[in-house]
């Protein structure tokens, strides 16, 4: 697959509209416009990916809207090599931004063909993610702590495992509900303390409990 003039100027087009709609982080709109959307898209929706809508992928689970992953990246303030954990691989889309802004990614996926596929997308594009098959609300204990949480799914609850996992002073941005999220920015005060802010309703595929296969 290629990055061509169309689907650079399709991409340009799309940070403009992010512009418009309230996304400010020059950062995070630098690394929207250089990681290819395209390149995470199955090829016979290729005409979608520069639109700003969520889209279905594997396992009935969704790539999300530029706009959403946009506001959660910028609600997150990634620093150059901060070591952040995504829950919730899903295309690797998400993770190749936090890539390209400097960060250590460890990510984690429930769906297994999801996780297989994506795995092999990450590898071919040389995008240095740490991936994992396993249950988003156990995080990774052995990796922990980490600067920065993102979960990309919708969370019933936030997880006790996941707050144990951030650093001091390091942020956790979590859709929490069940049918509608609201976006919740944690932020570890100390090791016992937390505090949260909210910024808006959100709608995203539900967090998967743990389970075999």
């Amino acid at each position: 697959m290629q990055d061509t003039y169309q689907t650079k100027g399709l991409r340009k087009k799309l940070i403009e509209e992010l512009r418009r709609k309230g996304i400010s982080n020059e950062q995070v709109l630098e690394a929207m416009n250089n990681v290819p959307r395209h390149f995470f898209f199955e090829s016979a929706f290729l005409s979608h990916a520069y639109e700003d809508k969520a889209f279905p992928i594997l396992a009935d689970q969704t790539i999300s809207q530029p706009y959403t992953v946009a506001f959660q990246t910028q609600l997150l303030e990634i620093k150059k090599n901060e070591k952040v954990l995504e829950v919730g691989t899903g295309s690797g889309y998400q993770a190749s931004i936090l890539v390209e802004m400097g960060a250590k990614v460890y990510s984690i996926e429930r769906q297994k063909t999801l996780y297989q596929q994506t795995k092999k997308r990450m590898e071919e594009l040389h995008y240095a993610v740490k991936m994992f098959y396993g249950d988003g609300y156990a995080g990774l204990p052995n990796f922990a702590p980490f600067d920065k949480i993102i979960v990309t799914c919708g969370a019933p609850f936030i997880p006790e495992d996941l707050k144990k996992q951030l650093k001091i002073g390091g942020y956790m941005v979590i859709p929490v509900g069940d049918d509608t999220q609201i976006m919740q920015r944690i932020k570890r005060v100390s090791e016992t303390e937390f505090d949260v802010e909210d910024y808006g309703n959100f709608r995203f595929v539900p967090m998967l409990e743990d389970r075999n296969g």
